[in-house]
Parts: C-alpha cells; structure tokens; sequence
C-alpha cells in the first residue's frame, strides 16, 4: 500500500538573520516532518525558531539553507502548484473593520472564485452564523480569530496551518478554538497548530514536534513525547504523618517531594512496594493516585537547556 508523502517535510533547514551583535540564527538544520491526517503541535520556547520556520514553510521567508517540501512539492520553486491546498492565519488578518463578517468574506470568496455557498458553509463551520452580520470592529478577538479561520476555509485547503490561534483568549475562546480544530481535523483537513498553551496542545494534538534553538529536539505521537520527557514513576501519596511517611520512604530511596498535605513519590517502580513499606513501619495509606505526566513537564525536561 502507497503511503502519502508528508504535508510537511524539512531538511537541514537554517535561517539566519542580522542584527546589531552580527549575525542571529534562528533555525539551525532542523528536519521537520508532518504526516497527513490529525493535528500536529509544534512547540519551542520563545525564540525558539517556530514562527521563522512556518514562514518558510508558506514561502513568505527564504531560508539560507535546506528543502523544504509541502505535498511533496519544493519550497519556494513549486509554491504555486500547492498553495491552494494551504490555508494559514500566522498574522491579523487585514479585513474591512466597518464591513460585517458575512460581506468580508463574500469580498475574498470573489478573489478565489467561490460562491456564496462556500461563504456560508464556511461561516457555519466557524459557528459565526449568527454574527456574521455584526461589523467585524465589534467582533471579539476570539470572533475575529474564527472569522480569519473562515475566510482560509474559502479554499477548501488539506493543510490548515495555525500560528498561536489562542493567544490572547478568554477560556471560552480558547474552548471554542478547540472545538473547531477537533471538527476540522475529523473533517479530514490536516492541522499544524504553533502554540505555548501546552495542556492545550496536548488535548487537541495527536502528534508533536519541539524544538529548542532552533533545533528539533523531540518528535512523535504525544504518548512518545510525554514518555521521552517522563522522569519515571510517579505516585501521590497520602497518610496521616506524611513527615514520618516521608522520612520512611526517603530512607528506602525513594525521590519524596511535599505535595500540599500529601506527596508525591518518584522512582516507586510497582506502586504497592510504597504500600508495604509504609504499613511496616506504621503508617496507612488513605491515598495512592498514579500521576498521569503531562505535557508542560514533558517539555520542560526536553528543552532543559534549549531555553533562551
């Protein structure tokens, strides 16, 4: 069976800029990959490299070395064969503030040769259908966010790519943002979503890739990376004297750090060796949850040292 190519593919790339203490780099060799299908999370620090690359990536920065291929077509040499199959919102988009939402994008639904169909149903994958007739100067930055959305759907594009599409959000912003990149993605639209809110990231991402100085540091499913970055075990314990408790479990080398009225314990292996040595000594457990890792600690120990 034929596997599809990459949306994303890059090699060796590097990108260079000028600046009063001479030359800055920004990207250094990174190779990127981004299968077809789901959402791809590309994560780094700030500085790290991640907005410079998707620029390259959409042909609106050139590197000083590398390839990059989209759909397995070269960047920039073949851009235009397969840049109607992109959609972007990496900066505000420059719209009409006194037209509503509706007539902005019938205005680019004409620079693409749509219909107003497509204006339509792209307004009611966005959710904007009851506002669509408010002036996009009264639009919340959440609004304005789906509406920029909307108006990249006008294309009907594969790959969606999302630069910091939360920043700046209230929490039902943020959940609406979501929501519609789980439904694009389920619709069969591949969506590569930049972002720093990372228990965000890890609930809409299948896949991830961190960088660090412009380097790829980690990539893979987001269970790979939250492996990689996995310092071991980890238990929350609680009992009626977690001083006496800790010192106990301490002394039999475990890693015990307080964790309010309660702690957590590292380096446990099987949880119930933790049991045992505790009602040896005296002490009953009222408490032992597994900590699920996360992917903020995750990243973290990954880019220990790649941080600006």
């Amino acid at each position: 069976m034929r596997v599809a190519a990459p949306v994303i593919q890059t090699q060796g790339l590097r990108k260079t800029f000028s600046g009063r203490g001479g030359r800055r780099v920004a990207v250094d060799g990174l190779d990127l990959v981004v299968a077809a299908g789901g959402v791809h999370g590309f994560l780094g620090p700030n500085g790290s490299g991640k907005t410079t690359t998707i620029r390259m990536v959409l042909g609106l920065s050139r590197p000083d070395a590398g390839t990059i291929r989209l759909f397995g077509a070269e960047v920039p040499a073949a851009l235009p064969t397969v840049i109607g199959r992109v959609g972007a919102v990496v900066e505000q988009p420059r719209l009409f503030p006194g037209f509503t939402g509706r007539r902005n994008l019938q205005i680019l639904a004409r620079s693409v040769g749509v219909g107003d169909d497509v204006v339509e149903r792209a307004l009611g994958t966005v959710a904007l259908q009851d506002r669509a007739d408010d002036r996009y100067r009264g639009y919340s930055l959440g609004m304005k966010q789906r509406l920029a959305i909307a108006a990249t759907l006008l294309k009907s594009p594969d790959l969606l790519v999302l630069d910091e599409p939360t920043n700046g959000l209230d929490p039902s912003g943020i959940r609406e943002m979501r929501d519609l990149v789980r439904e694009l993605a389920a619709a069969g639209t591949t969506v590569l979503i930049s972002s720093h809110i990372l228990a965000e990231v890890q609930q809409v991402c299948d896949s991830v890739s961190i960088i660090g100085r412009g380097r790829l540091l980690a990539s893979g499913t987001v269970a790979d990376v939250l492996d990689a970055g996995s310092t071991g075990t980890v238990v929350r314990v609680r009992v009626a004297d977690p001083v006496a408790a800790s010192a106990v479990l301490g002394g039999a080398g475990w890693v015990v750090q307080p964790d309010g009225d309660a702690m957590l314990v590292s380096g446990a292996g099987d949880p119930a060796s933790i049991t045992r040595a505790l009602a040896d000594a005296g002490h009953y457990l009222s408490e032992l949850i597994p900590v699920r890792p996360d992917l903020e600690t995750a990243f973290l120990q990954i880019t220990e040292g790649d941080r600006p």
